[in-house]
């Protein structure tokens, strides 16, 4: 449900973490969220869990144990909340207003459809899809103009030194195909190590060891991070995301 379009990768890192962690020594069993409810009294019995379930249920279960991401973590993912926390401690995030359309996302939970995130063109189509937001229940959601700039993807670990960007238009990976909206990356420079230290900063805020996220670059080199997200795929770096990852067993 939380993994529109990336079910299989989403649990191919989940999974090689796993494969990492038995390696090192571990025991190590795999659950669903759908299993959980037949697991929880057993959950205490682990030395740590690693966690991409997101159903209240899940936090709810998970809320008081030692895990990565932690439960409270994954909450302050939520758009609205993570907006609050991003101007907090001074992400550099889009303007509210621009010249180049707007971006409408749903900020109660994360996007389970390409419905949960859409362009605007004009003020006039933002009131329109916003009632509309409105219609499907949906009255939390968060508005940002449209930064045009090289689309990178980024994805880390924090605490670990794993740091790896890309540029979506290079290899054609996209989940709903709003990458195109930024048209080809120019590839403009700008300081990575800045990007990363921000991001990182966020995520320790935030409560997430193993974040991922999208950031625009503009020509000018400045940058702005429009989406920040526990527990990406990885899918451009699985392997080396996996031993980032299985590291913190040792390290938390």
């Amino acid at each position: 449900m939380f993994s529109p379009n990336s079910v299989e990768k989403d649990l191919a890192i989940l999974q090689a973490v796993g494969a990492q962690l038995r390696m090192a020594g571990h025991e190590v069993q795999l659950v669903s969220e759908q299993q959980l409810g037949r697991e929880a009294q057993s959950l205490a019995s682990y030395d740590l869990i690693f966690s991409m379930g997101r159903l209240p249920e899940t936090l709810d279960a998970l809320q008081h144990l030692k895990v990565v991401n932690s439960a409270t973590g994954i909450r302050n993912c939520a758009r609205c909340q993570l907006e609050s926390i991003m101007q907090q401690v001074g992400t550099p995030v889009p303007p509210r207003e621009g010249a180049h359309g707007y971006w409408l996302k749903r900020g109660d939970a994360a996007a389970q459809s390409k419905s949960d995130v859409q362009f605007a063109a004009d003020r006039q189509e933002l009131d329109a899809k916003i009632a509309a937001f409105q219609q499907r229940g949906i009255t939390s959601y968060t508005v940002s103009a449209h930064v045009p700039g090289d689309l990178v993807k980024f994805y880390g670990v924090a605490g670990t030194g794993f740091f790896r960007y890309y540029y979506p238009t290079d290899d054609g990976q996209s989940k709903f195909g709003d990458e195109q909206r930024n048209g080809t990356a120019h590839h403009y420079a700008f300081s990575v190590e800045a990007l990363q230290q921000d991001v990182e900063t966020l995520a320790q805020t935030v409560g997430i060891s193993v974040y991922g996220g999208d950031a625009i670059i503009r020509e000018d080199g400045t940058y702005c991070v429009i989406d920040f997200n526990d527990w990406p795929s990885f899918s451009r770096c699985r392997d080396e995301a996996a031993r980032a990852i299985g590291s913190l067993a040792g390290t938390i």
